[in-house]
């Protein structure tokens, strides 16, 4: 789909096995349900924000909320594209990028969900992957950021896979409890050197100034 005003609708990422890209509106309700379904063991808490805490109702509406608010306090100075991942034509996870002030600072950092039923599939492997190209080759990127709490194993390993070296550590605040956020960045020659999947990016020239390019 391409919109005049709006031609982010029109970006298309594709992997062997994974298609990213803005969702209708019924792909969008359908996101939500996946995470009302629960992306993770209740008893952990993955996130630094702990938005899964809520009742499942609450939890699908406030992602749908989430998404739109993203797009309506989009600015190419301050912005976050939420991709729906689509794997056989089914909506599995969310994965973003998003930056501050991208045409000066040139640095993406990177967030992700995924439907606990399609975990332990190299999935999150390949949906950091093709926002990664998106950032590096796609928009001229110089390093990406990520960060998992420390007891994050997935996270974790899928940061090493792809090239990522430790950059610090934070302590924070999650459900009372005291956490360590592990750092990682990723330059452009890291990037270079542990691409392994195959990325395809349509319809990007007309959203450049989207992001600042």
């Amino acid at each position: 789909m391409t919109l005049t005003n709006w031609p982010l609708y029109g970006l298309v990422l594709r992997t062997p096995r994974l298609e990213l890209r803005l969702p209708d509106l019924r792909e969008l309700d359908s996101a939500g349900d996946l995470a009302a379904e629960g992306v993770h063991d209740p008893a952990a808490m993955p996130f630094a924000t702990p938005w899964t805490d809520a009742p499942p109702a609450e939890r699908g509406r406030a992602h749908m909320q989430f998404h739109w608010r993203q797009l309506a306090e989009w600015t190419p100075e301050n912005w976050t594209l939420q991709l729906a991942v689509f794997l056989d034509g089914r909506t599995v996870g969310v994965q973003s990028v998003g930056a501050r002030d991208f045409a000066v600072v040139r640095e993406v950092g990177t967030g992700s969900w995924l439907g606990r039923r399609f975990q332990g599939r190299g999935v999150g492997t390949e949906m950091r992957a093709a926002v990664l190209a998106l950032a590096f080759e796609g928009l001229g990127a110089e390093t990406a950021v990520s960060a998992a709490f420390a007891d994050n194993a997935a996270s974790v390993a899928v940061s090493r896979k792809l090239g990522y070296e430790p950059n610090g550590t934070e302590r924070v605040r999650v459900r009372d409890e005291r956490r360590i956020d592990r750092r990682f960045v990723l330059d452009r020659a890291g990037w270079e050197r542990h691409r392994t999947v195959d990325v395809e990016i349509r319809g990007l020239a007309s959203c450049l100034p989207f992001f600042g390019v």
